[in-house]
């Protein structure tokens, strides 16, 4: 585990790179003239590239294993950070985001593959709310830099870079064999997907709120007036409840049913998308319903994981988590051009619709069976 953890911090050190990247570009994009809809586009090409890998992922963990996967991974996504500091505008910008798609892949599979993969049996719950929780830090953490720094756009790519650089060395610094593969049990991503449709439904659920908001929420408080410190705050507030609610939520999952925890989610989602249609009103709501969004949805995946990790043994790990992956991911790219849309074009109530459509069907799904804990 002493591994693995290392590879869990490096991780969290490239969600805080990308916390504080993120919302930057939004509102660089925002300010060039593009509206919603184009921030939502931009933020959905990192999502659509990993959707696009992560079937792949457990064939290239089965043969290569983890670390070699994390290190590639981690290798791509310090091309990406160098790309958004040289590069000026959008086309330069979308280029490296697809790039760092292409690494969050490999770093994100690899590493939550082996959490699960290792984790005691009856403190999944536990293992995996610490570390999403570390991830929520950074997740929470990051939007709030640039106004802390009050650095100007270039220092603050060029800090992102730097730790996306760091990560990537702790990887390579690793000895060859310091992990060992277990040699049975490979399963793959589409085949975990048929077995368990509602955890990956519960899944794209989470990554619409928690990652599909983030960008298209900033540029929206951006278009009210807000500054750049202030608009990127909400991503913060995103990222803040995320932090608040993951390991509360993996200390649920190992003691109440995932039913309940699942139905509780959902209800939640759903108050907080409906109130969001007086956000014109009352801007607070921007914040308010933002910490419910990242806090609900962040721990709807933290809670799909480890009842993967329940229905999933050894290498089979890996393809069920790259399920659940490709269920957030495809919510986190679905999420960020459809509230885009509905903000461009019907405002804060377009977005309550939709988020309250989206709440419904985690309710739906939160109904039907999902795998249970060995006795």
């Amino acid at each position: 585990m002493r591994v693995v953890w290392r590879l869990a911090a490096a991780t969290t050190l490239m969600v805080l790179a990308f916390g504080m990247t993120a919302p930057l570009l939004a509102v660089l994009i925002q300010r060039a003239g593009h509206g919603p809809t184009t921030v939502g586009a931009f933020a959905m090409v990192p999502f659509l590239m990993i959707g696009l890998m992560i079937p792949l992922m457990p064939r290239l963990l089965a043969r290569w294993g983890v670390l070699r996967v994390y290190r590639s991974g981690s290798a791509l996504q310090a091309v990406a950070s160098l790309g958004y500091l040289a590069g000026d505008g959008l086309v330069a910008w979308t280029l490296a985001s697809a790039v760092g798609g292409l690494g969050v892949a490999g770093v994100w599979n690899a590493t939550e593959a082996l959490l699960a993969r290792e984790a005691p049996p009856e403190q999944r719950g536990r293992v995996m709310g610490l570390y999403q929780t570390a991830l929520g830090a950074a997740f929470a953490v990051g939007p709030f830099l640039p106004g802390l720094l009050a650095l100007g756009p270039r220092p603050l790519l060029a800090i992102a870079a730097a730790l996306v650089l760091l990560c990537s060395l702790i990887a390579f610094q690793l000895p060859d064999h310091s992990l060992r593969e277990p040699p049975y049990g490979h399963t793959g991503t589409w085949q975990a997907l048929r077995a368990v449709p509602a955890l990956a439904a519960l899944a794209f659920i989470g990554g619409a709120f928690e990652a599909g908001l983030t960008s298209v929420s900033t540029a929206y408080a951006a278009a009210t007036g807000l500054g750049l410190g202030a608009a990127a705050s909400v991503a913060g507030a995103i990222g803040m409840g995320s932090f608040l609610c993951q390991y509360p939520a993996g200390l649920a999952a190992d003691r109440v049913r995932p039913q309940a925890l699942f139905s509780t989610a959902a209800v939640l989602l759903l108050a907080a998308s409906l109130a969001f249609a007086a956000a014109d009103r009352l801007p607070w709501l921007l914040w308010a319903a933002g910490a419910v969004w990242g806090g609900v949805g962040g721990a709807l995946y933290t809670l799909t994981m480890v009842q993967v990790a329940h229905a999933f043994q050894g290498r089979a790990t890996a393809g069920g988590a790259a399920a659940m992956i490709t269920g957030y991911t495809a919510g986190g790219a679905a999420g960020s051009v459809l509230s885009g849309a509905a903000l461009q074009w019907h405002g804060a109530m377009g977005l309550s619709l939709v988020l309250s459509a989206l709440a419904v069907a985690a309710l739906i799904a939160a109904r039907q069976p999902v795998p249970q804990p060995p006795p």
